[in-house]
């Protein structure tokens, strides 16, 4: 069964197939009348944004585009992309695509009306009190992948264009007022994408799962996220027109972004190096490290894992988990390791130095050390 279905966790999610057509009646009870779509180059031209826009234009909400969005967003599109909203006179955003569009369009509606340049509201501390709250825009956000649950998280990933560090830019604000989760967006996706994307949510889940911070209810969100992408991930890879898989996929992206509140560890500690050095995909390399972080864990996740693997319905213990995180990995085609996905090995001192100073280690449940996470590099190659 397709499910279709409102509810309020963590922002108002309207859910289910056709959903779409409710985009001008999301961006009213948003307080938006001149919305700005901003989305990535890839999917500008393609059916399902020219389909949103003639939806916006239709209902008198004009048909604005930004698309100047890297697959790695960086300040430069962030600038643009305030420029452009700024100059169009713009009330609010629709962020609209995969992570890239959704992360750089709720920056857009963050930064239009702050005079502090982005880096000063990292999420370290209580920077973000720096921003001013109230010339926050509302956004909207529609996600067409399932994987990064960006819809539903009160943050962005940016990176830096000179360091080539990824940063996180937070503000309880930026989470979407609405968000449409339509699964028949994310028909078209390729294969790779939705194995990628797909993977991405998984490791969110697993890292919060597996994080040793206390947050029962991201915990029970998590298990639960493993088991959608567990069932529902192979079928949509296998075939893409399979709405009950899309669906469920879009629910567990969302679940992941919501669980890792609790935590996230090395998968995406070592991920976020490599992605802003060598410009992979996020998820890909998310799915390629995993196993080597697995192993590196396992003295601390192994009876947990365990209880995953026995909920999954696998077996009772580590090795049956870690098996089928095998078994996804060969059936998605995904790259055995670092090594197949262009990262060169002379620069691992560079990207383990990078890894270290990443918010994602301090929810890793084995602590990382310069030495160990130099050996987890290597191994994951």
């Amino acid at each position: 069964m397709i499910p279709t279905a409102n509810w309020s966790y963590p922002t108002a999610i309207k859910f289910g197939p056709g959903r779409i057509a409710e985009l001008p009646d999301a961006c009213r009870q948003s307080g938006i009348s001149r919305p700005l779509l901003v989305t990535d180059r890839g999917l500008a031209s393609l059916p399902i944004t020219t389909q949103a826009l003639d939806i916006l234009d239709a209902a008198g909400l004009g048909r604005s585009l930004f698309a100047e969005v890297d697959p790695n967003p960086n300040e430069k599109n962030l600038d643009a992309g305030v420029a452009a909203y700024q100059a169009g006179g713009h009330d609010g955003v629709v962020a609209f695509g995969g992570g890239s569009g959704l992360d750089l369009g709720k920056m857009v509606a963050f930064m239009a009306g702050q005079s502090r340049p982005v880096w000063d509201f990292e999420d370290i501390g209580d920077w973000w009190t720096r921003a001013d709250a109230a010339s926050i825009a509302p956004i909207v956000a529609v996600p067409t992948t399932a994987g990064t649950g960006s819809e539903v998280g009160r943050a962005s990933v940016i990176t830096n264009s000179e360091t080539h560090v990824k940063k996180i830019i937070f503000h309880p604000k930026v989470l979407p007022t609405v968000v449409i989760c339509d699964p028949e967006l994310t028909v078209g996706m390729p294969p790779a994408i939705t194995a990628g994307t797909g993977m991405d949510a998984f490791a969110h889940c697993l890292e919060a799962y597996c994080s040793p911070h206390y947050h029962p209810m991201s915990q029970g969100i998590a298990l639960e996220g493993l088991r959608l992408v567990n069932d529902y991930l192979p079928r949509a890879f296998a075939d893409g027109s399979d709405l009950e898989a899309r669906a469920h996929m879009m629910s567990a992206a969302a679940m992941g972004a919501v669980a890792f509140q609790k935590g996230l560890g090395a998968i995406h500690a070592l991920s976020h190096p490599v992605g802003a050095v060598f410009n992979t995909h996020h998820g890909t390399t998310n799915a390629a490290v995993m196993l080597a972080v697995l192993r590196f864990n396992r003295p601390a996740i192994e009876d947990r894992l365990g209880a995953a693997a026995a909920y999954l319905g696998l077996g009772t213990d580590f090795d049956t988990f870690y098996s089928r995180v095998q078994e996804l990995n060969a059936t998605l085609g995904i790259p055995g390791g670092l090594a197949a996905m262009g990262v060169d090995a002379d620069r691992i001192d560079e990207l383990t130095a990078m890894a270290l100073e990443d918010p994602s280690t301090g929810g890793n449940p084995v602590e990382m050390t310069a030495e160990n996470t130099k050996a987890l590099f290597l191994d994951a190659m």
